[in-house]
């Protein structure tokens, strides 16, 4: 965080170092995060329960609870990645040259299409 205090008024830079001071004030109140996480820890052990049993996702939370386990799910881009699918397009003068309709068209279809010929014009 940068501030220009060049551009700042004697107010503005007066309720700048209040907001700092009481900002400062609250920290300094503040324990050390490893000793507040310390004491929870040691607190749910005496109690019989375990960090991820109180405040994790874990599977363990889930299966006490009675709520059976979530399957991932399945996104449809890194299942199909990599699969064939059936071409759409053909070209006329060359019929071994197709295109599935995904990613870059081919250069004989850019070059069609640029002589002012539609995509329609290749669905086969």
């Amino acid at each position: 965080m940068s501030i220009n205090l060049e551009g700042l008024s004697a107010k503005e830079l007066q309720a700048l170092i209040a907001q700092a001071s009481k900002r400062k004030k609250t920290l300094a109140k503040r324990k050390p995060v490893a000793a507040v996480r310390k004491k929870i820890v040691s607190l749910a052990r005496a109690e019989g329960y375990s960090i991820d049993e109180l405040f994790g996702t874990g599977r363990m939370v889930r299966e006490k609870a009675g709520v059976p386990a979530k399957k991932p799910a399945a996104r449809k881009a890194s299942a199909a990645k990599g699969a064939k699918v059936p071409p759409k397009y053909r070209n006329p003068a060359d019929p071994s040259q197709t295109w599935a309709g995904r990613g870059m068209a081919p250069k004989w279809l850019a070059a069609e299409l640029a002589h002012g010929k539609k995509l329609e014009d290749f669905a086969i």
